[in-house]
């Protein structure tokens, strides 16, 4: 099972931890500004995923994967994050990091 972490910049950040193993990430870009980054992740164990509020106070929320949509292939979290990235005509692109 594989599962999509998002971070947006300034707002909050979330992190892979034991139990995820890093597939691949893409920034994601909405008329040339980055406005999130995706991590695809490979669910090797249960575990909680740390969500941090970048905005002060930082709080960290400790949030289980039962949480997140979970896909079933590497090919079905690409899928999801295509469509993500399809806003009618605006200009966005998903560019691999």
């Amino acid at each position: 099972m594989y599962l999509i972490l998002t971070s947006k910049p300034g707002q909050f950040h979330t992190e892979v931890v034991e139990g995820l193993r890093r597939v691949e990430s893409s920034d994601y870009f909405f008329f040339g500004r980055c406005r999130a980054r995706f991590v695809i992740a490979e669910i090797i164990s249960d575990c909680r995923i740390p969500v941090t509020d970048e905005t002060p106070p930082e709080v960290v929320n400790h949030v289980p994967i039962k949480f997140f949509e979970k896909f079933e292939s590497v090919e079905a979290a690409r899928a999801a994050l295509r469509q993500q990235g399809q806003e009618g005509d605006a200009d966005t692109a998903l560019v691999p990091t």
